[in-house]
């Protein structure tokens, strides 16, 4: 009976050690999980050892990384990006308002005003404007510098007004006037530069690969007035078409969008949308106003193309196919009844023509109805927009689209032109 009794306080003891192994465990490194492996063996030598169950995942990822290790690569990821995250001020000249003197009779007839007395003109006032102006901040947004002699990415709705002035204030706290290079006429995005040098500069990454409920980190200049704020999200949706207003009240149709839930705020953008290798992969430019944490972002991949036209030739040169058309998917293959699940259909919007007149498309061929299925070999997928695709290439570059027509496959070469500014 004591040997019985032994033998529970000893099992009762050992399990109390591994309650206390595995809390350690959930913060310490693989190591300590080999001694808890040890303990086992040692306590039951007959027992199958447990590493090969620690060890059985034979990809690259371990079966359980600590939150730790995640958290630091998102302060890793924000560290190595933000110095070169910037905000950027829009100013403009408002007129000046003063209070003016006013004639409370002014309304009174003058041969009776005597009756009035001079006493009762008083010192009235009211706000009017006396025709002077000064220059004062309306807005604000965001961007990052892409080179160190100050080259910065934003969107081209915060430099739209062609009458205002920018400031970009650096995350050191210094400021500098900044002068718009170039606004790209087929999307939302627009190089400035500032007079300096030796400033740190991003790294573009590849929005490619990108995943769904792969992690996104959002910085900007937040609400105007909140710089290099950061938030954490996921990428939630890919190849999104959006239509998006601008401050001026005008809208744009933007296609072949990231879509995160990374909170994006009015002031955020222009800014930097990073992977986990602190990396740019998306420059915020929208959200939906009637819900919660869903923004959108231009795949850098897209972005490429206009900002090594500006490094070289210092404006964008956009690449222009000259066709409206609908990403296809499983759901609109079968509503339509297409032959393929993939794609890009040549279709315009109610009002609109699916390939413009005199467009590279059109002399081309292409027809509406017509499923571009692959650019130069490169599938137009889920992850593959037509418009990321065409925007990799330059200006007179002759691409080969395969095209997929009631059902017949042809192969058409297209010479890209420049887009025009009818087209903008």
């Amino acid at each position: 009976m004591n040997k019985q009794k032994k033998q529970i306080a000893s099992i009762i003891g050992a399990l109390a050690i591994i309650v206390v192994a595995f809390i350690g465990y959930s913060h310490a490194p693989h190591a300590q999980a080999n001694a808890i492996t040890d303990f086992f063996s040692n306590l039951f030598p007959g027992s199958t050892s447990s590493t090969s169950t620690l060890s059985a995942n034979t990809g690259d990822a371990p079966l359980y990384q600590p939150v730790i290790d995640y958290e630091n690569a998102v302060v890793s990821a924000v560290k190595k990006a933000s110095p070169a995250v910037v905000s950027i001020t829009i100013s403009e000249n408002v007129p000046v308002i003063e209070n003016c003197p006013i004639d409370p009779l002014q309304d009174v007839p003058s041969d009776l005003r005597q009756f009035f007395g001079n006493d009762f003109q008083g010192n009235a006032t009211a706000p009017c404007t006396t025709g002077k102006t000064q220059l004062q901040a309306v807005g604000g947004g965001s961007g990052f510098i892409i080179s160190s002699d100050g080259l910065i990415v934003t969107n081209k709705h915060v430099v739209s007004d062609t009458k205002a002035s920018y400031t970009v204030l650096t995350n050191d706290g210094k400021t500098y006037p900044a002068k718009v290079l170039a606004r790209d006429p087929s999307q939302d995005l627009a190089v400035v530069k500032i007079n300096a040098t030796g400033l740190p500069t991003v790294t573009l990454g590849d929005s490619d690969g990108l995943q769904l409920g792969q992690t996104a980190i959002a910085i900007g200049n937040a609400l105007g007035q909140f710089s290099n704020t950061v938030s954490v999200g996921v990428i939630s949706g890919l190849s999104r078409t959006v239509t998006a207003s601008g401050p001026t009240g005008g809208t744009e149709t933007i296609e072949g969008v990231v879509q995160t839930d990374a909170a994006i705020n009015p002031g955020n953008s222009g800014g930097a949308l990073l992977n986990l290798r602190g990396e740019v992969i998306g420059i915020n430019t929208a959200i939906a106003s009637n819900a919660e944490n869903i923004g959108f972002a231009i795949p850098i991949n897209r972005a490429k193309s206009a900002i090594n036209s500006v490094v070289s030739t210092g404006a964008i040169h956009a690449p222009y196919l000259g066709v409206r058309y609908l990403p296809i998917t499983s759901d609109i293959a079968t509503q339509q009844k297409l032959p393929v699940t993939q794609g890009a259909l040549v279709q315009g919007a109610t009002g609109q023509v699916a390939v413009q007149a005199g467009s590279p498309a059109a002399k081309a061929g292409i027809q509406a109805g017509d499923i571009i299925t692959a650019v130069n070999g490169q599938d137009v997928d889920a992850n593959h927009d037509l418009g990321d695709l065409v925007s990799q290439h330059n200006v007179g570059d002759t691409v080969t689209l395969d095209i997929n027509r009631a059902g017949k496959m042809m192969t058409v070469p297209v010479t890209l032109a420049e887009r025009p500014a009818s087209a903008q």
